[in-house]
């Protein structure tokens, strides 16, 4: 004859047994997965010239990240400005093409300045696969571009990161030493984001793509903008707050008003004029010393 609580225990063991299963192999999921989970590529049919009303030279990089024995080929844009008070070379966040940021050129391109996009490996034109190494490398050959073959001086380039192309920028400066840095909207780390999407998982150890920007800002030496909105409904505010506090001076904080995407938009003339200050009290000056 079965004890009494015998067949309840046992429907519990199954039960805890099954859930623990499901939550390892969802684990095991988000870290073999995770470049699914963090880029979201543009395909090469977007990449046209008729998406950009201004004038570009498309350009072809071959970038290498440190573990590969075949360069990829990396699709890029130069946009002159008449004036040249500059160049920014510019880092897209984790979805869509260089073809979708005519927006932001156009405006950094009505404060003067050259601007140079690049689409990461696996998006749009460019070849490969997306990874955090093989980000960095594209970044690398972007500036060897502008540096050697352009020869564009550090000190008038400056390095723009929007969402996950600020984990890109930041790595960039902390190694190059460009003029300026400027962070829209991007995130501390990876793991942070990822803490706060996927409380119950222990994502500390799962994270494979880190992207450290706020470990970052310390090493940082040229002059820093971190633009960010208290709206922003992806990356929280409190993250772009921190990056600035860990910056170095000289800094600007531009508090930007409106959504994640179309945030610099809704600001209207505000956004180009918080822009415009930065570069004439950090950048311009010294860019001319």
């Amino acid at each position: 004859m079965r004890k009494p609580g015998r067949f309840p225990r046992r429907i519990m063991t199954i039960t805890i047994l099954t859930i623990a299963g499901f939550y390892v192999v969802f684990c095991a999921a988000v870290f073999f997965l995770q470049s699914r989970l963090i880029y979201f590529p543009g395909s090469a049919h977007e990449v046209t010239r008729d998406a950009l009303s201004l004038p570009f030279e498309e350009v072809t990089l071959d970038s290498r990240a440190p573990s590969e024995k075949k360069p990829a080929r990396i699709v890029a844009w130069f946009v002159p400005a008449a004036k040249d008070r500059g160049t920014v070379l510019l880092f897209h966040g984790n979805a869509g093409t260089i073809a979708d940021r005519g927006e932001i050129i156009g405006i950094l391109h009505d404060l003067g300045l050259n601007v140079f996009i690049v689409d990461y490996r696996g998006y749009g034109k460019s070849e490969g696969a997306p990874t955090e190494q093989g980000l960095y490398a594209d970044a690398a050959a972007a500036w060897e571009y502008l540096t050697l073959k352009r020869g564009i001086p550090a000190r008038r380039i400056i390095v723009m990161g929007k969402s996950l192309g600020g984990g890109v920028a930041s790595q960039l400066a902390e190694r190059r030493g460009p003029g300026a840095l400027i962070l829209q909207s991007t995130f501390t780390s990876t793991a942070d984001m990822g803490a706060r999407l996927y409380p119950f998982l222990p994502i500390r150890l799962l994270t494979r793509h880190r992207y450290e920007t706020l470990k970052r800002m310390p090493k940082i030496q040229c002059p820093v903008l971190v633009a960010h909105s208290p709206q922003d409904e992806m990356v929280p505010y409190a993250f772009g707050r921190a990056i600035y506090d860990a910056a170095l001076q000289p800094k600007r904080f531009l508090e930007m008003r409106g959504s994640h995407n179309e945030g610099f938009l809704e600001m209207g003339k505000q956004y180009p004029d918080g822009m415009d200050a930065f570069l004439k009290e950090c950048f311009d000056m010294k860019a001319e010393g």
